[in-house]
């Protein structure tokens, strides 16, 4: 049975919670506010709730939710490859409107759909969503809609669409604010170098060059370089040694005049050698 609560109230608001936490540990469905849209959530670790997550929103497995995490030291243990530029991306706007796609942990057991081994991650910066994510532990979370339809700013709009595929409804108002339009998170490709922005929203692209500079914006490539040679040829001069002198020569040819100590002989560099990265990158 679905039942919505009016987290304004704070009888209900703790109501709500408890009823949120047990039906995730049911395996089913919430929606709750968070800093950006509404959220549908289901319990991360669980094929049967993503499952079901997907199927509420008319989505299939190739479009994969993004995970909300409660603290941002829960990164380390989801992600792997963690960049210093994402890590920097992540202390400076989390919690906020910032979705980061990193590697996943390899160990984890968990299906989100096709994510070619990837997760994307974000804190969010609502009060309601925190506590929630604080008594469940990660959360698979996308906007409260059907795909398609625009997506809900209160748990009512959400209700909606979704009706009774949820089994709670936490109303907290307005998301973002009431009288504006909803604002999705940005999305930074993580998972290489440099970070790329695949989907604009809550975070320019210029407040986050002000953190990491060489983030490129969606559909900026990267400028190519030319590459550098294996050796210096400074230090293949200095790691050369002169030939050997066979027996009889030495006989017939005046022996060449000895080189002060210290003094590098002269002789051939090897062609610089060439490296090609290849990436590819994945976004919701």
């Amino acid at each position: 049975m679905t039942t919505s609560y009016n987290c304004t109230s704070e009888e209900q608001r703790a109501e709500g919670l408890e009823h949120a936490q047990r039906a995730i540990s049911e395996k089913k469905c919430v929606v709750m506010p968070t800093d950006t849209v509404y959220g549908i959530a289901a319990d991360a670790f669980s094929p049967q709730a993503v499952t079901m997550l997907l199927v509420s929103k008319g989505r299939g497995r190739h479009m994969p939710p993004p995970v909300l995490i409660p603290r941002i030291n829960a990164l380390d243990g989801l992600a792997t490859d963690v960049s210093e530029e994402a890590r920097k991306l992540a202390e400076a706007f989390w919690p906020g409107g910032l979705t980061l796609i990193f590697h996943a942990q390899p160990s984890l057991d968990w299906d989100l759909g096709e994510t070619r081994g990837t997760v994307a991650l974000r804190m969010p910066d609502d009060a309601i969503a925190l506590e929630l994510l604080n008594r469940t532990g990660p959360l698979a979370v996308s906007s409260a809609n059907r795909t398609g339809q625009a997506a809900a700013q209160t748990a009512a709009e959400a209700r909606t669409q979704l009706a009774e595929s949820v089994e709670v409804y936490l109303e907290g108002g307005f998301r973002p604010v009431e009288g504006t339009e909803s604002v999705p998170s940005t999305i930074v490709d993580a998972t290489a170098l440099p970070l790329r922005v695949v989907r604009d929203g809550a975070i320019s692209l210029e407040r986050l060059r002000e953190v990491v500079p060489g983030v490129l914006a969606l559909g900026e490539t990267a400028p190519e370089t030319e590459p550098e040679p294996e050796t210096a040829p400074e230090a293949a001069v200095q790691q050369e040694t002169a030939p050997e002198t066979a027996p009889d020569a030495q006989a017939e040819t005046p022996a060449p005049e000895t080189p002060a100590p210290g003094t590098p002989v002269q002789a051939e560099t090897p062609a610089p050698g060439e490296n090609t990265v290849r990436t590819e990158t994945r976004a919701e």
